[in-house]
């Protein structure tokens, strides 16, 4: 029986500890790490690179959808959610995870959790896991527009404010935020991107990129048609003419 590498997150130390435990007592599994809240279980993941994720659904900050949502890489984990609500059932097989367990976990459904787990992995397909990461991203939309980004530096993720992001622009599979002088990437669209944030405080200037509102401290017209947008850090972001209405409606 091949062992399964394991990690188990949950911000309620007792829980965490129980899940653990049944990990450890249970044959065929290895436990790799423990991590006490989102950004830490997205550095073991990257760190680590298990083959099975047990996570809370409701942690503060990032949720465990928002956990799976945030994932990238060439080697994703299964991913098993634990949860004290009912509600968050059905919502972890709508994302396409393995499983869900109710707390307290007990250990027929741990063990059941984990015979389901075996199968999966063992039949596991890059469409699969890519449809996990895109069902919890869209759980994660449902919740409100977007308020933070999860970024990535080396082996760690921090936190992007939304407040704190100048523009945004595509870049193949990913989009840069740009913040303060830097660019980070996130994986997405710009597309997708442009859904999550709030059309209040940001404005699609071109197919492949987006302005903060505060930002703008001048729009001029350009010559062969469009605007060309300054922003306040003295970046300029030309405005095509398919989003010239858009940018028209900033300038009354």
């Amino acid at each position: 029986m091949t062992t399964l590498r394991v990690i188990s997150v949950d911000d309620e130390p007792l829980a965490r500890e129980r899940v653990s435990a049944l990990i450890r007592q249970t044959a065929g599994l290895e436990l790799v790490g423990e991590g006490r809240n989102g950004l830490e279980a997205l550095d073991l993941i990257s760190a680590l690179s298990p083959d099975l994720l047990f996570i809370d659904v409701e942690m503060p900050e990032l949720t465990g959808f928002g956990v799976v949502a945030a994932l990238e890489g060439p080697r994703l984990p299964g991913v098993v959610f634990v949860t004290a609500f009912e509600r968050y059932a059905l919502r972890a097989f709508d994302v396409g995870a393995i499983d869900y367990l109710h707390k307290p976990v007990n250990r027929p459904r741990f063990d059941a959790a984990v015979a389901r787990a075996r199968e999966r992995l063992a039949r596991a397909s890059e469409a699969d896991r890519q449809a996990v990461m895109a069902g919890a991203a869209e759980l994660e939309r449902e919740r409100g527009y977007r308020t933070r980004f999860v970024v990535r530096q080396g082996a760690s993720h921090r936190f992007v404010p939304v407040a704190d992001v100048e523009w945004i622009d595509a870049a193949d599979n990913y989009v840069q935020l740009h913040v303060a002088g830097r660019a980070h990437l996130v994986r997405g669209t710009l597309q997708d991107v442009a859904r999550e944030l709030d059309p209040s405080r940001f404005v699609r200037v071109h197919r492949s990129a987006l302005v903060a509102i505060d930002r703008i401290t001048r729009i001029r017209p350009r010559d062969s048609g469009g605007y060309v947008i300054e922003l306040s850090t003295g970046t300029e972001v030309r405005a095509s003419r398919r989003y010239a209405e858009d940018v028209r409606a900033l300038l009354r």
